[in-house]
């Protein structure tokens, strides 16, 4: 690393080297040979005066690329494509005049972006699993758990710590459903030159038509892919890269929800993110135990779903066949969108890997909140015991009321029992109902739920990519 220039913090912080190198200049130019491979590849087999020679030649130097070369040749043309053509050239002499025939510099550029985004999915795919693996632990262990459930951030019928796991689970869950789509509708641009016209297979081939429709599907099979998209101008449709980011803004979204709930239960000192023994969370108040990981993958959440606006009005201000403004727009948007993703979801795996549950502090907040929950079972009870509906109503609320302010107002704790135990119009003791506090009345099926979700939808999901399980992330800062 240097020090007296800018670094990309997504390369020195947050992505792992798995992903950075999928995006690498190195992973991109070996793509680029392989393309050139199945291209010559696929004309000699539907013709053309290419010889078995010149093919073991090109492999021979798919991956061994004179860097240096190239290099040089760029600072002389300008042109990094016909760059590596020269150099590939300078180690393949007898290959060199069949190097890129007939094609133009989106048949690198282009079928090399789509197969990079494919790997990185897959990438992302494999990790998003794990997140939801690691998620289903944390939601089966706690599924029993009473918790203070809250709408508006206001104290509301509780539930179970699991069961507000699975809320998070279910977003991951289908943002894996976005890409797994995404993911399968991916296709090559194949060769189809400079307008998208295939008009130098014409020449190449003279005029036959059966030969050149055979081109792109014998390309795709070569580099393992389905099928190239039917009809394209000189690039593929740039539409392509805003399905494929909208796909990790998604994901943003989901570990940003995720991450702010677990910084306001670290807050209530309800749940905490992982601490380490030597961490520490501040400079001045050496006390603190900052949520530093969440906020994190709030943070670079924040970015990623800023990101993917970048394709999408790329996509929408290409004119005709192409533009060449959408080239330095995707060099930072798709991969940083990917490094960043990539970073988020280590994050969460490893957030969600050491998850603390604090059930006496949970409790405490429970049994606080409780006793207002708990009033319409009250209210049954004393009706049962003789009272009028009506009548202890309105004591409810009127004693409510006065439990609320003697919290708010006097900062003493909840005595609401004492007051309905107090009030002969209940005829309940301060013991009957006591009886009434069990939280577990109250979190309805909420355990339930989570062993149906479990069951019914994520233990499938998991055996059917248990060959992608067991992902560790570590996190370098």
């Amino acid at each position: 690393m240097s020090n007296d220039r800018y670094a990309s913090p997504l390369s020195e912080r947050y992505a792992s080297r798995e992903m950075q190198y999928i995006f690498s200049p190195d992973k991109k130019f070996r793509t680029w040979r392989k393309l050139w491979i199945a291209l010559a590849e696929t004309e000699k087999e539907l013709g053309l005066d290419i010889t078995d020679e010149q093919i073991e030649e090109l492999k021979s130097h798919a991956d061994d690329i004179n860097y240096d070369v190239a290099k040089a040749r760029e600072k002389e043309v300008r042109h990094d494509v016909m760059s590596h053509v020269y150099a590939y050239g300078v180690q393949c002499p007898k290959a060199k005049g069949i190097i890129h025939l007939g094609a133009t510099s989106c048949y690198v550029g282009d079928n090399t972006d789509i197969i990079v985004m494919s790997e990185a999915l897959k990438l992302v795919r494999r990790k998003l699993i794990n997140v939801i693996a690691e998620l289903a632990k944390f939601a089966d262990e706690q599924k029993s758990q009473p918790t203070l459930a809250f709408t508006h951030f206001q104290p509301a019928q509780p539930t179970t710590v699991g069961k507000r796991a699975t809320l998070w689970m279910q977003e991951f869950e289908m943002d894996l459903e976005d890409l797994d789509y995404v993911l399968s509708s991916l296709k090559l641009l194949g060769s189809k030159g400079t307008t998208g016209t295939q008009a130098s297979f014409l020449e190449l081939f003279d005029g036959d038509q059966e030969k050149i429709d055979r081109i792109d599907p014998m390309i795709a099979e070569k580099m393992g892919f389905k099928a190239c998209y039917p009809v394209s101008g000189q690039t593929y449709s740039r539409k392509v890269d805003t399905r494929v980011l909208n796909v990790l803004a998604g994901i943003a979204a989901s570990a940003h929800k995720f991450s702010n709930d677990i910084r306001l239960l670290q807050h209530l000192k309800e749940v905490e993110e992982p601490f380490e023994k030597t961490q520490i969370g501040s400079s001045a108040m050496a006390y603190k135990r900052n949520p530093m990981r969440s906020e994190r993958i709030a943070s670079l959440s924040r970015y990623v779903m800023i990101d993917a606006l970048n394709p999408a009005i790329t996509s929408a201000t290409q004119w005709f066949e192409r533009t060449l403004d959408d080239s330095a727009n995707k060099r930072l948007s798709v991969p940083e969108g990917f490094l960043a993703v990539d970073g988020i979801l280590d994050l969460c795996l490893n957030v969600v890997d050491g998850l603390v549950v604090y059930p006496k502090v949970i409790e405490k907040h429970l049994m606080a909140e409780l006793p207002f929950m708990a009033t319409e079972n009250i209210m049954m009870d004393a009706v049962k015991a003789g009272g009028d509906r009506q009548e202890l109503h309105e004591r409810i609320r009127t004693l409510s009321m006065e439990a609320g302010d003697n919290v708010k107002r006097k900062g003493l704790d909840n005595n609401l029992l004492e007051l309905i135990a107090a009030d002969p119009a209940f005829n309940l003791s301060e013991e009957d109902l006591k009886k009434t506090m069990d939280p577990s009345r109250y979190t309805g099926r909420a355990k339930e739920q989570v062993e149906a979700y479990l069951a019914n939808v994520i233990r499938p999901l998991l055996e059917k990519n248990k060959d992608v399980l067991g992902m560790k992330a570590e996190i370098s800062v």
